[in-house]
């Protein structure tokens, strides 16, 4: 029977992260690190080797402690998976086994999936020396293999965690692919970039940079093309008026 410590049961919209028969306390500690970053809290033991509570676990979790706080112990992977309905196993081997592998994305996405119809989901990380033993993959539906270098495929037991929750946090679709920095002004307006542009032209007419009369239709496209993909801030538009400003009054100062 499973020794739950102080804490509620898994989260009901993310993976449990299973460490099945972990050896050192620091490897945990910075497993639950890895979680944390990456938005994951719902941690299992089953039978780490050094005991429960551990102090080096405390210690390498960086302030990681309410996913340590919430830790459950089982005495077996089978009651560590009893209340899931899916449970995905790691491996970096081939085994005799037949059972679906997929990469750490597609078992994000599936997870997406199975969560979001209700069901509960654990994933399995075996012992940092011989990871999880056939007896162990049998208790999953689902193997995850992680692509490395086949000449050089081993990794610590928390940088595999890493890498699978990082691929679930990846997977949420409300992440936004790509953003500003937080310190960024507001993106330009198009009226605003068009004033730069009428700006810039006047100046270049002015240096006689534009003064080929065939070819400066296409210069001046060019011109707007280029700055127009480099998705300009308002605060880097008015930099630019600026800069400019400051050429146009240099050049004249000169002659």
């Amino acid at each position: 029977m499973g020794r739950a410590s102080k804490g509620r049961t898994t989260a009901a919209l993310a993976p449990t992260i299973i460490l099945v028969r972990p050896q050192l306390g620091e490897n945990i500690g910075m497993a639950a690190r890895a979680m944390l970053n990456c938005g994951l809290s719902s941690l299992r033991l089953v039978r780490p080797r050094d005991g429960w509570p551990n102090p080096k676990a405390e210690r390498a979790a960086s302030g990681a402690d309410i996913v340590l706080d919430k830790a459950k112990v089982f005495d077996s992977v089978g009651e560590a998976v009893a209340d899931l309905e899916r449970v995905v196993a790691t491996t970096a081997r081939n085994r005799e086994l037949s059972q679906r592998i997929l990469t750490p994305r597609r078992a994000a996405a599936e997870m997406r999936g199975w969560i979001g119809r209700g069901e509960k989901v654990g994933i399995l990380f075996g012992p940092e020396r011989t990871g999880l033993t056939n007896d162990d993959m049998v208790q999953a539906d689902t193997a995850l293999s992680i692509p490395l270098n086949p000449q050089f495929s081993s990794l610590n037991i928390a940088q595999a965690v890493l890498l699978v929750a990082y691929e679930w946090a990846a997977a949420d679709e409300d992440a936004p692919a790509e953003r500003m920095s937080e310190h960024s002004t507001r993106p330009a307006t198009k009226d605003e970039l068009l004033n730069l542009f009428a700006h810039l032209e006047r100046a270049l007419d002015q240096s006689g940079f534009l003064r080929n009369k065939a070819m400066r239709p296409s210069m001046v496209h060019n011109l707007r093309a280029f700055l127009q993909r480099g998705a300009m801030t308002e605060q880097e538009v008015r930099s630019f008026h600026g800069v400019i400003k400051y050429l146009s009054k240099h050049k004249h100062s000169e002659e």
